[in-house]
């Protein structure tokens, strides 16, 4: 399955180091042909970071989507009632986000954003960027793992010497996980 025409949504969370990554799949989404609408956190669209400007971010991805990003759960919730997205990419999913999304929790843009989506029982694909995967939110991991339309973006260790618990998502492969989730399926092999 191509993403020529999809509705996708891309949600941004923390994890700031990963943004350049971020907006190179977003870039190659585009390229794809998927439209585009971006969500972001609270926490994404506000906080400056030696990573770069919270509201230069914002506008970054609507430069690269054309399309106005969605700020406040109120903009995000109509995502399930009105059914306005084929897809949902959390890209980067921070720990935060993992940990709360498995316990049901939505305060933020991007957890009402998966929330109303998973009503609609359409995929939701995590690319994850946690520096306790391996620690305190593998729990919460493995609860997404089982959930039903989650999938996950392959992921794996980023610097197991100075950081033996954290991993990130190989981004590079964003696209073939995205035509995935959207047949149903967990793109493989997930670890790598």
């Amino acid at each position: 399955m191509d993403l020529k025409g999809k509705k996708i949504g891309v949600a941004f969370t923390g994890s700031f180091c990963t943004y350049e990554k971020a907006f190179l799949a977003l870039e190659k989404l585009m390229e794809e042909g998927a439209k585009v609408q971006p969500i972001f956190s609270e926490a994404a669209k506000s906080i400056d970071s030696r990573f770069g400007n919270g509201e230069e971010f914002v506008k970054r991805a609507e430069q690269i989507t054309g399309e106005k990003s969605m700020g406040t759960i109120a903009q995000a919730e109509p995502i399930g009632p009105q059914s306005l997205l084929d897809l949902l990419i959390i890209l980067p999913c921070t720990g935060n986000t993992i940990a709360k999304l498995a316990n049901g929790i939505t305060d933020t843009p991007v957890l009402m954003a998966a929330k109303a989506h998973l009503r609609n029982e359409k995929p939701l694909l995590l690319s994850i960027s946690t520096n306790d995967a391996l620690g305190m939110n593998m729990k919460n991991i493995g609860l997404l793992l089982n959930a039903k339309h989650v999938f996950f973006v392959p992921f794996g260790q980023d610097n197991a010497q100075k950081k033996p618990n954290s991993m990130v998502a190989h981004t590079g492969l964003l696209v073939p996980a995205a035509e995935a989730a959207l047949e149903g399926k967990q793109y493989q092999p997930i670890i790598q």
